[in-house]
């Protein structure tokens, strides 16, 4: 789980760095409308439509805009043309890497995830090549400060998280993802806040590459992301501090 830690901390600050210009207001807007088409506009029943504009809200997402978001999915005006579509393949020395997207126009979305894949030394694959390697699950993020992570992993645990991860300042949940929103209820009853909670796919054993194959893994996610309508990437890859460093300071070949 260590990779997808990693590789997240990236995409969250990429993220408020898409923010500014407004890309990723348009994922946001598309989740939003999905989750509102699927299950309603009621927020309090509706938890994937609560994580959507959680994540909205982190980003500053204008209220006028969410709200507007939440009107045309559950009208199904906008949202009856958008599909959700999740594409797989292989990168640089066989990563696994899934791609979750969102588009009205799947032809396209299929050629440009294609498109990368072919032209950044992977392969695309048919369904189910690699979905496989990752399992569902719901990811809550705690500020660890000022807080013991020993008693946080406790109350976890006994809220029912199947797991936890401490590092770097934060303390990660992982639970089944029927169970994310009545943890983090339960979290927040202990008073233990969530800095975030979404759903993920994790990979189930992450494995190491050497530097050139994780450098190039990485610049194929972030080629990814890129795509308007794409809206989460996932790796099997395990990233090592040093290469997420390299990556973050474009001090690489």
């Amino acid at each position: 789980m260590s990779g997808h830690n990693k590789w997240s901390k990236i995409k969250r600050q990429k993220g408020i760095e898409d923010a500014k210009k407004g890309q990723i207001y348009t994922k946001l807007t598309k989740e939003i409308i999905m989750a509102a088409r699927e299950a309603g506009d009621d927020v309090e029943n509706n938890f994937k439509l609560k994580l959507a504009i959680q994540k909205a809200r982190e980003s500053s997402m204008p209220k006028d805009n969410i709200e507007r978001a939440i009107e045309r999915g559950a009208k199904g005006n906008e949202g009856a043309i958008l599909e959700e579509l999740t594409l797989e393949g292989f990168g640089p020395s066989g990563t696994a890497i899934l791609v979750d997207t969102i588009s009205d126009n799947r032809n396209r979305i299929v050629q440009e995830i294609r498109n990368v894949f072919n032209k950044m030394g992977g392969t695309m694959g048919s369904a189910g090549s690699v979905a496989w390697l990752f399992d569902k699950k719901g990811i809550i993020t705690i500020d660890s400060e000022d807080k013991d992570p020993d008693e946080v992993t406790l109350q976890a645990i006994d809220a029912g998280a199947e797991d936890v991860k401490i590092e770097d300042g934060t303390i990660e949940i992982y639970t089944k993802p029927t169970e994310l929103e009545m943890v983090k209820k339960a979290l927040e009853a202990k008073k233990l806040p969530a800095a975030s909670a979404e759903l993920s796919k994790i990979p189930k054993t992450a494995i190491d590459v050497d530097e050139k194959a994780a450098i190039q893994t990485l610049k194929m996610l972030e080629r990814m992301e890129e795509l308007d309508d794409v809206q989460k990437v996932y790796s099997n890859v395990n990233f090592t501090d040093k290469v997420l460093e390299k990556f973050e300071s474009g001090d690489y070949e």
